[in-house]
């Protein structure tokens, strides 16, 4: 007889300006992980089933993958281990609980290499904004990339967010501190995959710091960028339209 396997984990987004419906993620009793480009969830099964009183999040846009994430996840019999279809940066901006999250991992995303694309890069002001507003005070961002001129964009992203607010006489809000260390059985697919062909891995990790900040206020976005659950863009002009409406 075939074995009945558990419900589907992948959680569906009604609204994707409003917090997200599903309370294990919400549950502030027990502590939260979220992997941005969780790919087909190699990395965060294998934290979730070593971590069973805590929550995992994945966010991942690529339908196949969210399917394999899936499948894993049932396959194993893992409750603790959720996965969301829709972009990252809406998900941190709206449908995350408030400083609950103490790990983000962003590791090998898209580096989008094109001058002409690296609007698409997640790594910006605007994230940086929605990071701090959902990691737990001392929470800690872990980053890693094979793409060296990428890891230095991101390195001077956390750069200029301390100047900028430094000039405004505000105390930083992140502090580079020591990358995690990982085995090969927490390897992402793509890691696995880089680090057999003998390719460096650049790594770097930031903790959120105690300040205030104010609430995020709505988003403005361009049209064709507004949040649809599983969307794929691949031509938006998301950050000229914001630039050319920042003072809207």
């Amino acid at each position: 007889m075939r074995k009945e396997l558990p419900p589907s984990c992948r959680i569906q987004v009604a609204d994707p300006c409003k917090a997200l419906d599903c309370p294990a993620i919400y549950d502030l009793s027990r502590p939260l992980e979220i992997e941005v480009g969780c790919g087909k969830g190699r990395f965060l099964t294998s934290r979730a089933a070593k971590n069973p009183d805590c929550e995992f999040l994945g966010i991942e846009r690529m339908l196949s993958r969210v399917q394999s994430f899936d499948g894993k996840v049932r396959r194993a019999g893992l409750k603790n281990a959720h996965i969301l279809r829709l972009e990252a940066l809406y998900t941190f901006w709206y449908l995350l609980p408030l400083h609950h999250a103490r790990t983000v991992y962003v590791f090998f995303p898209d580096p989008w290499p094109k001058k002409k694309h690296h609007s698409h890069r997640l790594f910006g002001p605007l994230f940086l904004n929605a990071l701090w507003q959902r990691l737990e005070i001392g929470g800690t961002l872990q980053f890693s990339t094979d793409h060296e001129e990428y890891f230095h964009t991101v390195e001077e992203c956390f750069e200029a967010d301390e100047a900028e607010r430094k000039a405004k006489g505000l105390a930083p809000r992140y502090k580079r501190v020591e990358p995690m260390v990982r085995g090969e059985e927490e390897w992402t697919e793509f890691e696995t995959l880089f680090r057999g062909q003998g390719l460096p891995i650049f790594s770097a990790a930031w903790t959120a710091l105690d300040v205030d900040d104010p609430p995020l206020e709505p988003m403005k976005v361009a049209p064709e960028d507004e949040p649809r659950e599983g969307i794929e863009r691949r031509n938006s002009k998301g950050k000229e339209w914001r630039e050319e409406h920042a003072e809207d």
